[in-house]
């Protein structure tokens, strides 16, 4: 919940250390409230929203916190704010479920309206919100070529030149003050980047997981580990896990 605490109050906090990074040519900054900035292109992009998450487990029985949308909208909306976007690309799983983004509170379709309002504004499908987004502004697609990059939701197991995707959650855990410390990260190797979950209730899939197997060349690896004001960059070989 540090990125909520962070996008509530800027004023008071430092200014935010990002980490700039380089996918396929293509200049980045991972800014650490979970967004990744595209200077050229005027570009923002996150992943893994799950908006509506709570919903969704209460039309199942189960209850969660009903503030996840809220959170996760309060938190893009400062992400926006921040970088004035002239695109952005949501990377799937904007919703939990495929009915989501139909059954979602006017509020908050007011507050992506006014987000979106003077950009662009592209949903990726993913595996929880196959049918796209419903009633709200912008395209939904299966993925995005633009700009010498590609964005998708899942991954492409193999080489996946220029690939930013979701959908796992990547986490990373280092030894900090001699405590072990476990963060949502953006990772990356120079050819593709998989992103942050940016939904503030979603978990994260450790980096060692066998799931990553495969997808990045493990020496050029580097987790850009989400902190309070600043990213913690760190290389593969020096996590723990």
């Amino acid at each position: 919940m540090h990125r909520l605490a962070h996008a509530l109050s800027p004023a008071t906090d430092p200014t935010p250390i990002s980490a700039r990074i380089v996918v396929n040519g293509v200049e980045g900054t991972c800014d650490p409230l979970g967004g990744l900035y595209l200077p050229e292109t005027g570009t923002l992009v996150v992943s893994d929203l799950h908006l509506e998450k709570g919903s969704a487990f209460a039309r199942r029985g189960m209850l969660l916190p009903p503030y996840d949308t809220l959170a996760t909208l309060r938190v893009l909306e400062a992400a926006i704010a921040r970088h004035d976007p002239k695109l952005v690309i949501s990377l799937g799983d904007n919703f939990h479920d495929r009915v989501g983004s139909a059954v979602m509170p006017e509020t908050f379709r007011h507050m992506i309206a006014a987000m979106a309002h003077g950009r662009e504004w592209v949903w990726i499908n993913g595996n929880h919100d196959p049918d796209g987004a419903f009633g709200l502004p912008g395209a939904s697609m299966d993925e995005l070529n633009h700009a010498n990059l590609v964005f998708r939701h899942e991954p492409k197991r193999g080489e996946a030149i220029g690939e930013i995707a979701g959908h796992l959650h990547p986490a990373a855990t280092v030894v900090r003050r001699e405590k072990a410390v476990r963060r949502a990260c953006f990772a990356t190797d120079g050819a593709r980047m998989l992103m942050p979950a940016f939904g503030v209730t979603t978990g994260g899939l450790d980096l060692r997981h066998r799931a990553m197997s495969g997808l990045f060349d493990r020496d050029k690896l580097v987790a850009h580990m989400l902190g309070r004001d600043r990213i913690y960059s760190v290389r593969f070989g020096n996590l723990i896990g």
